[in-house]
């Protein structure tokens, strides 16, 4: 049972844009991907977990991209569990160089949740099993975000077969690619580093409309996405939020 999960890969024509570096998109599913696979290797993947009537939700992550790596990059993916607090099992991530360069951090926080009652459990049954990683911290904290005032609205996705993974609702990376797609390309374009702090709140199906909505804050924007409320007297609920701040370069 490996302590930390370790992949290697060279960054690829598709996990870029046109400033020839890494997206934060794909950095995201790099760091599900590594993680998915983790969590078959210690025996707590999707099959286990269905077979004992549970299932994973990933609830908030943060990434941090130090120093975004280019077209052909050879990088190391690595990913281990962290523990747990409250109601949330932790997982950190980092990429690194060839070197041991650390390039990327992330830290995610994961539920637990009864697929019967779709209640969320406490996770230590499970990551009590697991290894520990103390000390192993790829990013101090992780980040609740709060309703910001005065948004304004950016746009409106529909989520087709693209946008569904095998749980049935839109994939925590989609998310990242529709703030990406609402944002200024330049803004991507032209980052040496940044970070994205998103909460996943409700889950998102097939066909369900999504407005999404963003400002401007400090060195950077947040972003909301709402749909129609289940009942009728409900305006629209929050579906994710997320703030996401550019740096020219982290020394």
């Amino acid at each position: 049972m490996a302590d930390i999960s370790t992949q290697e890969i060279s960054v690829g024509f598709g996990d870029i844009d046109t400033s020839d570096r890494l997206t934060l998109a794909r950095t995201f599913d790099y760091f599900q991907e590594v993680a998915i696979n983790h969590a078959e290797d210690l025996g707590v993947g999707r099959t286990a977990m269905a077979e004992s009537g549970h299932v994973w939700i990933l609830s908030r992550s943060s990434v941090l991209m130090e120093k975004r790596p280019a077209f052909h990059d050879k990088i190391i993916i690595r990913s281990w569990p962290r523990g747990w607090e409250k109601l949330f099992a932790k997982r950190d991530y980092d990429i690194q160089d060839m070197a041991g360069n650390i390039l990327v951090r992330g830290r995610s926080g994961w539920l637990i949740v009864d697929r019967e009652t779709h209640r969320p459990l406490r996770p230590q049954f499970i990551v009590d099993t697991l290894p520990e990683n103390d000390g192993r911290d790829a990013l101090h904290e992780i980040v609740s975000l709060n309703t910001r005032e005065h948004l304004e609205f950016a746009g409106e996705r529909i989520p087709c077969y693209s946008d569904i993974d095998y749980n049935g609702h839109v994939n925590n990376a989609r998310y990242v690619q529709w703030i990406q797609d609402i944002t200024d390309p330049d803004v991507f374009v032209q980052a040496d580093s940044m970070r994205l702090d998103i909460n996943y709140i409700r889950e998102t199906r097939l066909h369900e409309s999504v407005e999404l909505w963003k400002s401007p804050i400090d060195q950077g924007f947040a972003y909301e996405g709402r749909k129609k409320g289940a009942a009728q007297s409900e305006d629209r609920v929050a579906v994710f939020r997320a703030e996401l701040r550019v740096y020219a370069s982290i020394s």
